[in-house]
């Protein structure tokens, strides 16, 4: 698959000249410098870098969770940057997933609910979204543990949870960060299968943000992160 840090064409995403600086006391941080990338529809990115990189940032840049010093996030014609914080909001539940390191499971509610919750924020939750998504509960393996709590799950099987969390709404990007950090290496291999077959199945695009270079095979296209500048590692189909 084709790929450039600034080829414009058929781009789902797309960021140019992407900046975010911080203030610590009297001085000024950038922890982002000038980033291009653009990730096609279907695609499966994996961003490379160490811990404290920016790797999070550019994910909470790219999510409208967080706003740039600089620069713009684009998605077809929707410009990100310019919307205000509630409009970022709304359209990041409609069009966006998240798998985190720590899980993110709310732990009053049970599998179940925790799996409908974003088609509930969204406003989409009829009996045909609602079976739809607990479909994913299978395809992870876990039907039988919807009434659970997320607190008699092991690691794994709370990820295996996000993950279905993440694809449940059918959004246009999934976003992991650092998805097998909390696990062993042996459980991180298997969700990271599980996501990959999982993303590529459903027809999403994904954007995984990791320190593990294992996580290589898995991509179609490898960046890295280094001192705040975007570098384009090439496919990585090949590795696979």
């Amino acid at each position: 698959m084709t790929h450039s840090l600034s080829d414009r064409d058929a781009a789902l995403l797309q960021v140019r000249d992407l900046t975010k600086v911080y203030r610590e006391g009297d001085r000024e941080r950038a922890v982002l410098r000038g980033l291009d990338l653009s990730i096609q529809e279907g695609e499966f990115v994996v961003l490379l870098g160490r811990s404290g990189s920016g790797k999070s940032t550019l994910l909470n840049l790219i999510s409208g969770l967080d706003v740039p010093t600089a620069g713009t996030v684009r998605y077809g014609t929707t410009d990100l940057t310019a919307l205000s914080e509630q409009d970022r909001t709304l359209f990041r539940r409609r069009h966006i997933g998240f798998v985190f390191q720590s899980f993110n499971l709310i732990p009053t509610l049970t599998v179940a609910e925790n799996i409908l919750l974003p088609l509930e924020l969204s406003g989409d939750l009829d009996a045909e979204e609602r079976e739809r998504a607990l479909s994913f509960l299978g395809e992870v393996g876990l039907r039988d543990r919807a009434d659970s709590f997320p607190d008699r799950l092991s690691g794994g099987e709370q990820q295996r949870v996000a993950i279905a969390r993440a694809l449940a709404h059918a959004p246009d990007l999934i976003l992991a960060d650092e998805p097998t950090g909390n696990l062993d290496y042996k459980t991180g291999r298997q969700v990271m299968e599980l996501l990959d077959r999982l993303v590529r199945q459903a027809g999403r695009t994904m954007l995984v943000a990791t320190h593990d270079r294992d996580l290589r095979r898995v991509a179609d296209h490898v960046l890295s992160l280094q001192g705040g500048v975007l570098h384009d590692e090439g496919a990585a189909a090949a590795e696979r």
